[in-house]
């Protein structure tokens, strides 16, 4: 594929991914540059004028009442930036900070915002010379936007503060020059316009939505491989069944789940003649609760669509020639649906982890050893393994606690309310990571539960799964180094590609 074209209109979800985590080129369309240009030629007038316009002839926040003599606003913006680049603590992730800046760069195209076409390019410049700001993980509130972490990629493109330059952290000045590019010297309302943004919480919000996808997959898979090791049922899957209940994410769990066991020798050798009635929830419930998440899925990508398509500033250029402040900034609408992902992503976990423990209990894993140990009382087998799941599911649920219902007040109580959304960001950000890692547990065990079904073989699509497990993991046998084995499970998971070896399996 191709550079990413940065429009007028929205970024793509698969761009923002793209640009954030594989180092996409970037580029302003046309479009983009002509609607750049006429903006900034409102900005230019009113900065003439003698009507106070806030961010361009005056201050910021509650100092919006000071009128800016025009031989001091540059450097009001220069103070603007270098004041609000504040943040604290560790460093946000290189691409978290690509995505904000690329999205910062797609609302500059908007030609809503007022800047100079060579602002613009500047953050183009930096994205694709693989320079990364420096950004702190403290400091915003997610309203007026994520000030403090997009001053700080602000700040860098003036060629102060820090960025990493493919691995190594140096001033931005100085990375600047040694790739060609020059400090911007920021002019009227540039400042306001490069830090009033969303981007931060949209820039996360995508991306996780990007790994939540694959991660419900994984954890259809999960269930599927549990159920076929557990010796449960799949009669629950079936359409008609789901048919009774018609909320489109559980019938498309239920699908994917039935596909992964279908052909499966286990499943099909106690079909008849099992005198158990049903399986516990955890299995027979699989769908609904997976399906929940998938439809809470849609719909925070539906509003991650709908703020893409958003040019976030304040006060924003309008098509006739104003320049009008509102509170489009505030960041209630993505901070609410980071929250909400929250919940299901730990619920999901939660189940995943009561599948884990029913291998390891003799009275329930349906003639399994117990802690499914090559020996037991001399090997503990999986026991401490499910402890491990058990501990990042005890913190996924202190996770789900919702950061949106919090605001503290700020700027002398003119920022009297804000929404958190970066910190139900980075928290979700936390809870992606530990889910993947509770469903690589599950099926490192459900394999190892599978294994010992023999000579019950698996269907076609979890042995796919297992087969590609076991050429980083060793299979059932004497106690190891269990923590090595996990790891590898996780990045399975986390790349895709157990799913994908299953699903290829698929008819």
């Amino acid at each position: 594929m191709g550079n990413v074209m940065v429009g007028v209109g929205a970024v793509a979800p698969e761009d923002v991914v793209r640009v954030a985590r594989e180092g996409t080129l970037v580029e302003l369309s046309s479009e983009a540059r002509e609607a750049i240009t006429r903006s900034r030629a409102v900005v230019e007038e009113m900065a003439a004028s003698d009507t106070p316009v806030y961010g361009v002839s005056t201050g910021f926040g509650a100092l919006a009442t000071r009128h800016i003599e025009p031989e001091l606003r540059t450097q009001l913006q220069k103070s603007l930036i270098r004041s609000h680049a504040a943040g604290a603590g560790p460093r946000v992730e290189n691409e978290v900070v690509r995505a904000l800046m690329l999205l910062r760069l797609s609302t500059l195209a908007s030609g809503h915002t007022g800047v100079r076409l060579e602002t613009a390019e500047a953050y183009a410049s930096m994205l694709n010379a693989g320079l990364t700001p420096i950004v702190r993980e403290y400091g915003s509130l997610g309203c007026s936007g994520d000030l403090a972490p997009l001053a700080h990629c602000a700040l860098a493109v003036m060629g102060e503060g820090e960025v990493e330059d493919h691995g190594v952290v140096r001033p931005a000045g100085e990375a600047l020059g040694s790739y060609g590019l020059a400090p911007v010297e920021l002019a009227e309302k540039e400042g306001l316009a490069l830090i009033n943004g969303t981007d931060g919480m949209l820039g996360m919000l995508v991306l996780a939505l990007h790994d939540l996808r694959r991660l419900l997959d994984t954890a259809d898979l999960a269930a599927a491989m549990s159920i076929e090791g557990l010796m449960g049922t799949d009669r629950v899957l079936a359409a008609d069944l789901q048919a009774l209940r018609p909320h489109p994410g559980q019938a498309a769990s239920a699908k994917h789940m039935a596909a992964l066991l279908a052909g499966s020798p286990i499943v099909a050798s106690h079909r008849v003649g099992d005198g158990r009635v049903q399986d516990a929830y955890s299995l027979r419930c699989a769908p609904q609760v997976h399906g929940a998440a998938r439809d809470t899925l849609e719909h925070a990508t539906t509003v991650a669509g709908r703020e893409l398509a958003s040019a976030i500033d304040n006060p924003s250029v309008l098509a006739d020639g104003r320049i009008e402040s509102h509170g489009n900034f505030h960041g209630a609408p993505l901070a609410y649906v980071l929250d909400f992902l929250a919940i299901p992503v730990a619920d999901v976990a939660s189940m995943s982890e009561r599948r884990t423990d029913r291998f390891l209990d003799a009275s329930r894993n349906q003639g399994l050893p117990p802690f499914l140990a090559d020996d037991p009382g001399v090997d503990s087998g999986h026991m401490i393994a499910q402890y491990t799941q058990a501990a990042m599911v005890s913190e996924l649920k202190r996770l789900a606690a919702p950061a949106s219902v919090d605001s503290i007040p700020s700027s002398a109580m003119q920022e009297d309310h804000v929404s958190m959304g970066w910190s139900a960001a980075r928290k979700l950000r936390t809870s992606v990571d530990l889910l993947t890692r509770v469903l690589a547990i599950e099926i490192y065990t459900a394999a190892r539960g599978i294994d010992l079904r023999a000579p019950l073989e698996p269907g076609p699509a979890t042995g796919a799964a297992i087969a590609l497990l076991r050429t980083r993991v060793a299979g059932p046998g004497p106690d190891r180094y269990l923590a090595p084995d996990l790891e590898a499970a996780t990045e399975l998971v986390r790349s895709g590609a157990l799913l994908h070896a299953a699903q290829g399996e698929l008819k």
